[in-house]
């Protein structure tokens, strides 16, 4: 009576390619994951401190210098996860060391936007720990990113196709034919494991090992080489020859399992040589081939798909099966891959696409700017009505940078004024401020897009309390002077990042014809075009207000800096929107 196998409790995520082949991949669970971020987070605590050193060492050098630092650093913070599994494979390097990656759910490899979105939504994920809660009790092990971007992690311990370390001497295996397989096929795979693991082994065990396989098969073989390893080693290639050969398949009475192995024998070394062309491909993209060597790729990708199914077919062992399985994944995810990260290609990502998805999305946007306004409109009246409410709804710092207005006004000193040497500090300070404001807009839409309501409401509450406490003082003008020159990109983008994270809440609420979780997915591509949009937009902004906002500049010239800051957002849209045109 045969022995019952073990219930498997690991989550499975099983997939079909296109050329009708499986493929198995296991979830990886809370521990592996938790694991992987502890060491990530232990060298983004180092890189961090290395940079802020540094920020230290050079901030009095120049400003320009400290204002690179500042960029650099939070590029660490935020670029870390998105660079790293962009641009290496789906891993980072604390994930490569658990033996993990991030794959899409179709089981390509993700592009730099999915791994943009799954960790801008990090900071929600942080909250209470809903991200470990839901890797441990969602079916495939994802938290909210891992919802938005379509992605799944999962387990990556490759075993390494290996070629037989040991040769028999002087004699190459294509000349070896010696007619039929003597070894039986658990014989066979007892001796090629001892000979795949031998190379790993300390040199005790490894003899050990050898010694106690030689009571099998010394009997048969008299007349043999003095060291049981290299022994072993010559009767392991001679029978691989002999289960290459034209007589392989008669042993065991042609048994599905000895096709199997005349299978493994025969095509290994095709194997090996189709590993090698996709380790170039899943580091370098499908660039590092040559003209010759793409169809080349494609062709033995469908071969090694092909030997997959008949492996599997005919019960070939596991390890030979999880190697097959890596290779047809590797070259799935290579062919497959829906984003070539080219110069020209994030050009068009940033100045046609994301445009163009702020122009698809415009109802959306409408909403975002009267949740804003609203609230800027009634907190403006609220104070003009009510000023004893400004010291309740007014941080003390616009307080006191409104008592100080007057007389910086009778000074002929605008409402912020910096030295020229400082202006490339503020600038990258408010531009990472910024854009710091606008991901948690839109990150937090997912909470059924509550948080960007919110987020928004406050906002516009907040600058139409300053402005009517300013308009109460008699210094309005003053304020709004410093904020002509970049105000209108500034606020902009803010309405599309609020309006980016609506879109994942609508499609959490009102999904429509569509699945929930597929309309988030489509919903969360979107909404990152249009946080690319932003980074862009902010990115103008900030540069405006570091170094025309702050400067002497009199009030035509940043009017005029303000009518090219909005005709240039008008040209961007106007090309976003002659993209979305030809796309429909």
């Amino acid at each position: 009576m045969p022995k019952p196998s073990r219930p498997d409790y690991r989550q499975h995520l099983e997939l079909e390619t296109p050329e009708h082949v499986m493929l198995d991949y296991e979830i990886a669970g809370v521990g592996s994951r938790t694991l992987a971020a502890v060491a990530d987070w232990s060298i983004l605590t180092v890189l961090i401190v290395m940079a802020v050193l540094g920020l230290a060492l050079w901030r009095g050098l120049s400003s320009w210098l400290f204002a690179i630092q500042m960029v650099v650093v939070y590029a660490i913070v935020w670029g870390y996860y998105t660079g790293f599994e962009a641009f290496r494979r789906g891993q980072t390097p604390g994930k490569r060391w658990l033996g993990i990656r991030v794959i899409r759910d179709t089981g390509g490899g993700i592009t730099f936007s999915d791994a943009a979105a799954r960790n801008l939504l990090l900071p929600v994920d942080l909250i209470g720990l809903i991200g470990i809660i839901l890797i441990a009790v969602h079916s495939k092990g994802k938290r909210l990113g891992d919802m938005v971007a379509g992605t799944v992690v999962v387990r990556d311990q490759p075993v390494q196709l290996r070629a037989a370390p040991i040769s028999p001497p002087g004699v190459a295996s294509a000349e070896v034919e010696l007619g039929t397989p003597e070894l039986s096929d658990p014989d066979f795979q007892l001796l090629r494991g001892f000979i795949a693991r031998a190379p790993s082994l300390p040199d005790p065990v490894r003899d050990r090992f050898a010694a106690q396989l030689m009571e099998r098969f010394a009997p048969a073989h008299p007349v043999r080489a003095a060291s049981d390893v290299a022994f072993l080693g010559e009767l392991h290639a001679a029978e691989l020859a002999r289960r290459r050969g034209r007589f392989g398949a008669r042993a065991s009475a042609n048994s599905g399992r000895s096709v199997a192995e005349r299978l493994v024998a025969r095509k290994g070394a095709r194997w090996r040589e189709f590993e090698g062309l996709a380790d170039r491909v899943t580091t370098q993209g499908l660039d590092a081939l040559t003209a010759d060597e793409l169809p080349d790729f494609a062709a033995r990708y469908r071969e090694v798909a092909a030997d997959l199914a008949r492996a599997r077919t005919y019960g070939a062992d596991p390890t030979a099966l999880g190697q097959l399985e890596r290779l047809v994944a590797a070259g799935h995810s290579a062919l497959y891959r829906v984003e070539r990260h080219t110069w020209q290609r994030m050009w068009q990502l940033l100045f046609r696409d994301c445009p163009a998805a702020i122009v698809e999305s415009w109802r959306y946007v409408v909403l975002a700017f009267l949740v804003f306004a609203l609230p800027a409109v009634g907190g403006y009246a609220l104070l003009r009505d009510r000023p004893s409410l400004a010291a309740e709804l007014i941080p003390d710092t616009m307080l006191e940078r409104a008592e100080a207005g007057a007389a910086r006004e009778a000074r002929g000193q605008g409402y912020v004024q910096v030295s020229r040497d400082q202006r490339p500090v503020m600038a990258t300070a408010i531009i990472v401020n910024n854009v710091h404001v606008a991901f948690n807009c839109f990150a937090f839409g997912i909470l059924f897009g509550v948080g960007s309501l919110v987020a928004l409401a406050y906002n516009g509450l907040a600058l139409g309390a300053v402005s009517g406490y300013f308009a109460n003082v008699g210094l309005l003008g003053y304020l709004w002077t410093f904020v002509l020159g970049h105000g209108a990109l500034e606020l902009f983008s803010i309405w599309v990042a609020g309006a980016a994270g609506f879109l994942l809440g609508r499609a959490l609420i009102a999904p429509g014809a569509l699945p929930r979780k597929d309309a988030l997915v489509l919903a969360g591509r979107r909404a990152m075009r249009m946080i690319g949009a932003v980074i862009v937009l902010l990115a103008v902004a900030g540069t405006i207000e570091g170094f025309v906002s702050s400067s002497r500049l009199p009030l035509a010239g940043r009017v005029a800096v303000s009518g090219g800051s909005v005709l240039l957002l008008v040209l961007y849209l106007l090309n976003g929107s002659r993209a979305a045109r030809r796309e429909q």
